[in-house]
This record gives C-alpha cells, sequence and structure tokens, in this order.
C-alpha cells in the first residue's frame, strides 16, 4: 500500500524484500516460512480524495480491516506474524489484528516503534493528510473512529506500553502531543547520548516484566539515508547500519518478540536493492542470526 503517503513507489517495497531471498534466508534459520501474498489494494489514481486532511480514507479503512483479520487469524493458528509493506499506515491493521488477539486472549500488548517520525498526527494536527503520519496515535485511541475503531474497540495499546525509538522529525503540533501523553520516547539525541544497548536493553526489559505481546514496528526511514536511501521520507541523522542491527541481534537474544513488521521500503528511490537487503537482512537478525550459525 503507497495511499498513507505523497510519495509513489513503496506498494513496491514486498517484492523488493522478497526479491532479497526473504524467505530463503529465513528458512535457513530452522523455520518453516508461508507466504499468503499480498492484499490487492486500489491504486490513488483509481480514486478521489473526499477529505485532504485524511488522504485516501475509505481504501485504506478497508485495508486496514482484511489485514487485521489476516493477522488475527494467523495469530490464532499459533503463526509468527511477519508484515512486510507498503507505507507505515499498514500498522493500522496489523496492530489492530494483533491487538484484538491479545484482548481475546487476555494478553497485554506492547510495541516498539522505530521510525524518523513520531506518527502521532491526527486529522486535526496533520500539515499534510497524509494517513502514514498517523498510525501510531490511531493504535492510542487518537484521531478518527473509522480508523481507531478497527476491531471494535480502542486504544490499541496502553501508552506506557509503546517505547519509540529513533525519532528525529516531528511536527510541532505533533511533538505538543506526544509531549501531553508523557509517551516513552527515545530520540536520536537520545541515542547518541546513551548508546542503542543500554535503551534497548531498558524498554526489554521493561517490557518483559509488563506486557505479553512484544510486536515491532520498524521504518525503514529510521535508518540513516546513507544505509537506507529507498524510503519516501528521508531524514539525515538516523540509525547506522551496526546500530540497526544491534538493535534487532538484542530483540533476537531476548526470545520475547511476538510478532514484527517492516515497512517503507521503496525501489523506486532506492540503488540496486540495497534498502530492501537492508530490511531482509534486519529481519533474520531479529529472527536468530548471528555471526557464528549454521
Amino acid at each position: 500500500m503507497d495511499l498513507g503517503a505523497d510519495r509513489r513507489g513503496v506498494d513496491m517495497g514486498p517484492s523488493a524484500i522478497r526479491y532479497a531471498s526473504l524467505e530463503h534466508k529465513i528458512e535457513k534459520l530452522g523455520y518453516k516460512v508461508t507466504d499468503f501474498g499480498d492484499i490487492d489494494v486500489e491504486i490513488s489514481e483509481t480514486q478521489r480524495i473526499s477529505n485532504p486532511k485524511l488522504k485516501y480514507l475509505p481504501e485504506i479503512e478497508k485495508t486496514s480491516k482484511i489485514l487485521s483479520k489476516k493477522v488475527e487469524n494467523l495469530l490464532v493458528r499459533n503463526y509468527f506474524p511477519l508484515i512486510i509493506g507498503g507505507d507505515h499506515a499498514t500498522a493500522i491493521g496489523s496492530v489492530a489484528g494483533i491487538a484484538s488477539y491479545c484482548r481475546k486472549k487476555g494478553k497485554r500488548l506492547g510495541i516498539i516503534w522505530i521510525d524518523a517520525h513520531a506518527d502521532m498526527n491526527t486529522e486535526d494536527t496533520t500539515p499534510s493528510g497524509n494517513i502514514h503520519g498517523m498510525p501510531l496515535a490511531i493504535a492510542l485511541g487518537l484521531g478518527n473512529k473509522r480508523l481507531t475503531r478497527i476491531g471494535g474497540f480502542s486504544p490499541k495499546v496502553d501508552v506506557e506500553n509503546v517505547a519509540l525509538i529513533g525519532i528525529r522529525d516531528v511536527d510541532v503540533l505533533e511533538a505538543k502531543l506526544v509531549k501531553q501523553m508523557n509517551m516513552r520516547v527515545y530520540t536520536m539525541t537520545d541515542i547518541d547520548k546513551a548508546g542503542i544497548p543500554r535503551i534497548i536493553s531498558k524498554v526489554l526489559a521493561d517490557f518483559k516484566s509488563k506486557v505479553d505481546h512484544i510486536h515491532i514496528s520498524f521504518d525503514m526511514d529510521g535508518i540513516d539515508p546513507d544505509y537506507a536511501e529507498g524510503v519516501g521520507t528521508p531524514v539525515p541523522g538516523g540509525l547506522s547500519f551496526r546500530e540497526s542491527h544491534l538493535l534487532m541481534e538484542m530483540v533476537a537474544d531476548c526470545g520475547c518478540m511476538n510478532s514484527l513488521e517492516i515497512l517503507e521500503v521503496n525501489p523506486i528511490l532506492d540503488s540496486k536493492n540495497k534498502t530492501a537487503d537492508l530490511a531482509t537482512e534486519l529481519i533474520i537478525s531479529a529472527l536468530g542470526k548471528t555471526t557464528l550459525y549454521d
């Protein structure tokens, strides 16, 4: 799906990640992999924008409901859901499905959100109307009810069970909302000062004692464009190649991740599929690849 942003191309992200041998590399780690394919999404040229503050709302709502049901059903069937995209509006559906599963099973959901942006805009604060800047706010119950109420309940996650890592480009009104909600936020400045190991260790330790299901939502623009240029909204000064891998390796060491999504790979803006290759390598790092492995 690329309806959440103005820039075209991220709808080809899943194909680029598959082309980077994702399935084969996961299987080499000993997992059994099933690819359930893509969800059909109407392209922007076939639609009209009725609300400039919520662009392509009907199609994003429809797609999110389909994805939500698919993800929930996979969890019920004891799959580990790996969602590849596509812009970050994809997380509206994936988080809704995970939250619905957790709600029915009496589990507490925790989300680690890795991103250059806070994704905490609503239709009242957005300067662009792009819904890919809203999914975390929607998960927290803020924004249009057609999106916040997918699955029939809201919020999907409690604010104290969300950790936002790597942000460095936040809109003015969005920043005020983040501060008002007293969110757990680790900016790139915090990462520069404390280092990824200390930050992710703290987050994982806190979550292990407070939540039962850890979901990681990884926007590839959280990484510095020197390493991940194929993203729709690149921001200089992001996570390095090694910081990104270390973060995922520490998640794997924890053994506490229950679902994962990697989003915002844009092959049109990429060079030799470099960003999709990196996304694939990060996935297998999170699933347990180490330097010394068979």
